[in-house]
């Protein structure tokens, strides 16, 4: 993905919690309003482990950038 894209990302965010044996649990989607494209988690962790992943390699390219900025 082209790295300007990456510096701004948008989701619509739901999260609604259900019973699972005698507990309630958090369930998750995120739909991306560009492409319609929807992603389901079977609870928060998933979540936010998919958010982590789609940061990351930002975070990994800006600082590369900064290393390269630095050093000029």
């Amino acid at each position: 993905m082209d790295v300007m894209l990456r510096n701004y990302l948008s989701f619509l965010l739901r999260i609604w919690r259900v019973g699972q044996n005698g507990q309630n649990a958090w369930r998750a989607s995120l739909e991306n309003p560009h492409t319609g494209e929807r992603r389901s988690f079977a609870n928060l962790k998933a979540l936010l482990d998919f958010l982590r992943e789609q940061t990351q390699e930002t975070d990994s390219i800006e600082s590369d950038q900064g290393k390269n900025d630095a050093s000029d």
